[in-house]
């Protein structure tokens, strides 16, 4: 009975993986048949979960307002290149001011991350990257008390903080949030590419166009981009002394 359980298990995890890998090959060729038509998409994910967000208003400026659909998609008519920046509302969800960059007639971040609306006093980070590396791990540490991320502890002890989305698979969201930040404490986020852990030479992490978002306050705080050229498995984002982010934006090595 327990090899079946196992090999039922084993299966189903599989065929759960095999799922997640074709919705994404689809979402990529759909954008890529929308392209040729002569369209551009933009979508939106929730960060708790990673499901679509349907029914926002997104409004591009100097240009249009849109509704996304039931697979958080909004589709427009090919634009000039240049950055555009948006607007993101929707009821239950924090409102954001964000941008998207149009290359060659083509926008190479459609994907945004949004956060549904958080508790005062509580923060929440978000991390999205590109389809490679698989794997980026999210790790947020609380100095002399406890270390968030899917290969430490799922949640703290007193359940003020937690890993909300692991991802594995490339894209993200890889989403944590602290309930409550202890002023007197100091805290650490940092990024490591699970993937290439083990090559100090390896430059994947800066290529894979990782961003960090943190929201509070109910509002978007910041947003970091990671940039390209820089050797090493983990990105050192920001750390909080006395209640402030303070920005780190280091790549180094971290075993």
């Amino acid at each position: 009975m327990k090899k079946i359980t196992f090999l039922f298990l084993l299966m189903l995890g599989y065929t759960l993986t095999c799922n997640s890998q074709i919705d994404k090959m689809r979402d990529q060729l759909d954008d890529a048949g929308a392209e040729e038509k002569g369209l551009l998409t933009l979508r939106f994910l929730n960060a708790e979960n990673g499901e679509p967000v349907p029914d926002a208003t997104v409004t591009i400026q100097d240009f249009q307002t849109f509704t996304t659909d039931m697979e958080g998609k909004i589709r427009f008519d090919k634009q000039p290149d240049g950055v555009y920046p948006f607007t993101f509302e929707k009821e239950g969800f924090i409102s954001e001011n964000n941008k998207f960059e149009i290359i060659a007639e083509t926008i190479f971040r459609n994907r945004f991350t949004v956060s549904p609306v958080i508790s005062i006093g509580a923060i929440r980070i978000v991390l999205d990257w590109d389809k490679k590396p698989d794997d980026l791990d999210a790790h947020f540490v609380k100095e002399g008390d406890y270390h968030i991320s899917y290969r430490e502890k799922l949640s703290s002890a007193d359940g003020k903080a937690v890993l909300d989305r692991d991802d594995r698979d490339g894209f993200g969201p890889e989403t944590i949030t602290i309930k409550d930040i202890d002023e007197k404490s100091e805290y650490t986020y940092f990024v490591k590419d699970y993937s290439n852990q083990n090559s100090k030479n390896s430059k994947a992490l800066s290529k894979s166009n990782a961003m960090v978002k943190v929201y509070g306050e109910g509002k978007l705080l910041n947003i970091w981009q990671l940039s390209e050229k820089q050797k090493g498995n983990a990105w050192m984002v920001f750390a909080i002394q006395n209640g402030k982010l303070v920005p780190t934006d280091e790549v180094k090595n971290y075993y």
